[in-house]
């Protein structure tokens, strides 16, 4: 059975959107933040009748903000004929409540948008079964009142003074009914999702084996990371412009110039208070960037607000416990700027990036791949070792495996041996250390 947060009977045409501006914060941190609430109710296909900064001297326990401004967007959503209420903050199921019983408006908060454009976005079984997961955590604590409809229309208790069952009404019991069969469900899908988990735990111990290193490709929302994977690899991951395009792991092997094999895997991309619940019901996920051996962050350049975007990513990325990860930074999409504009921005972007590698580039265009592959060959310096081995020809076997993991650079035939120079993984050259010619 699935669970939906609520029931939208239709579409908002004239959505009000409102940001209650926190004592402390920067305006131009709310009003970015406001943007992309902008961006993300227009991901959904509402209508945006106005959007609004409200601005608080001290938070407020019942609505974020006093009284008499949570009555002046009351009188704005009045004056826009707002059909919907939705706050770019994160609400608690009683504020939720009682904005919507001031406004006499469905209220949505920021979590929730987000949350429904995932669950229009999930394609794969694991992605479904990750946006259900969080929705339905979002759901749980806001079921209290979804059904008080059903006391109005049956009319309250229906008698009895004894208490029980009998006495309680209809909304009361499908809502009991509903969390029973919400945590049943939320209990099963993490079992799957932990089943996925041991999954992928048993892909990466294989490639381990084999010695072949990885990459997780990161960043914000839309900043081109399937996009540069196609580009990398030839594959043709869905790569679309629009917000969480992805929240798929795809992974594809390669082979870098220097003929070392490399994984390359795309994940979901990150934003600005990407709620904890959808972090933790999408860490089977993520767990690629925690356990690569490096990161490719990728940052749309073109974007005001790029260098908060790196900010927002390594954010996350130690939440998740990857922010001590070696990392690749790379400036995307250049050819949305003349030189000028675009000199300044990457320089924008070194300065945060600090001493991890900062290359330009432009997916569309094809500009800067090469680059990029030269700077994983250089990550990964460590791990490879470039040797010349003597192997008997009755062990060609050896030789077939080192094509596989890694570049057989040449190879001689000498009497009833086959000299071979070649590029190998460390763990796998240490393996062949008696075939090793002085």
């Amino acid at each position: 059975m699935s669970f939906e947060i609520r029931e939208v009977q239709v579409k908002p045409e004239h959505a009000l959107l409102v940001g209650i501006g926190m004592p402390g914060e920067q305006r131009m941190e709310r009003e970015a933040l406001m943007a992309e609430l902008r961006d993300l109710v227009g991901n959904l296909g509402y209508g945006i009748a106005e959007s609004r900064v409200v601005w608080t001297r001290e938070m407020q326990a019942k609505y974020l903000c006093g009284i008499g401004k949570a009555e002046e967007v009351c009188e704005l959503a009045r004056q826009v004929g707002a059909d919907c209420l939705i706050l770019d903050n994160l609400l608690s199921p009683g504020q939720q409540r009682e904005w919507e019983k001031l406004t006499e408006l469905p209220v949505m908060d920021r979590e929730e948008v987000i949350l429904d454009i995932f669950a229009r976005r999930a394609r794969t079984s694991e992605a479904v079964m990750q946006v259900d997961l969080a929705r339905m955590q979002y759901a749980l604590p806001r079921m209290t009142g979804m059904w008080k409809h059903l006391d109005r229309q049956r009319g309250g208790s229906g008698g009895g003074k004894g208490g029980g069952a009998a006495a309680r009404g209809e909304g009361e019991k499908q809502i009991e009914v509903d969390r029973r069969l919400a945590h049943e469900r939320i209990t099963a899908i993490r079992k799957e999702l932990e089943n996925v988990r041991r999954q992928r735990t048993t892909q990466r111990k294989e490639r381990k084996r084999q010695g072949i290193p990885t990459a997780a490709i990161v960043g914000y929302t839309n900043a081109g990371k399937s996009s540069l994977l196609n580009a990398l690899t030839g594959s043709e991951v869905l790569a679309e412009d629009m917000l969480f395009a992805t929240l798929d792991t795809t992974s594809r092997k390669l082979e870098l110039p220097d003929g070392q094999p490399l994984v390359l895997t795309d994940t979901v991309g990150f934003i600005r208070q990407l709620p904890h619940r959808l972090i933790e019901a999408f860490k089977s996920t993520l767990e690629e960037a925690v356990l690569a051996d490096f990161l490719i962050q990728v940052v749309d350049v073109s974007d005001p607000d790029a260098q908060r975007h790196y900010e927002t990513t390594c954010e996350v990325l130690a939440q998740l416990g990857a922010e001590g990860k070696p990392m690749i930074v790379v400036g995307n999409k250049l050819d949305l700027l003349d030189s000028e504009a675009g000199e300044q921005a990457m320089q924008k972007l070194a300065a945060v990036a600090g001493e991890r590698p900062c290359l330009r580039m432009s997916v569309e265009r094809g500009e800067g791949l090469q680059e990029l592959l030269g700077a994983c060959v250089e990550a990964l310096s460590h791990r490879v070792s470039t040797q010349t081995y003597r192997i008997p020809q009755a062990e060609s076997r050896i030789i077939a495996v080192m094509h596989r993991d890694g570049k057989v650079l040449s190879a001689e035939y000498e009497g009833n041996d086959v000299v071979v120079r070649a590029i190998l993984p460390r763990e796998f050259a240490a393996r062949l250390e008696a075939y090793r010619e002085s």
